[in-house]
């Protein structure tokens, strides 16, 4: 119960303040992008660390950069599918799938500890 009241309270705190950040930025539409994700990896990882020590939290941190640089391989291919090629959104996102697999556990095999 204790660690999720203060998973909750640091949460809260980390992505209003990255929402601010991201409010004074141009476009506005970094205001959504930096208030969820980089907070919520940032407030994980140090209740990770407390918790379960640095090895742990090692293992986390490459998952988490694997999984984001595959999301990014994932949508540049699938940008590239629909405009390029005039695929349909779902075969698209079916077709770039394989991408996306094969980066993230191409990288985590690389980077893990």
């Amino acid at each position: 119960m204790t660690e999720s009241v203060i998973r909750f309270i640091a949460g809260g705190a980390v992505v209003s303040v990255f929402a601010l950040i991201g409010d004074v930025l141009r476009p506005k539409s970094f205001a959504g992008l930096l208030g969820a994700a980089p907070s919520v990896a940032l407030v994980s990882l140090a209740l990770a660390t407390t918790m379960h020590g640095s090895d742990y939290v090692s293992i986390q941190a490459v998952s988490m950069l694997s999984g984001a640089a595959a999301l990014l391989a994932f949508s540049f291919v699938t940008c590239h599918l629909l405009k390029r090629m005039g695929l349909s959104a779902a075969l698209a996102s079916v077709l770039a799938l394989p991408v996306w697999i094969a980066v993230a556990f191409g990288i985590y095999a690389v980077a893990s500890p």
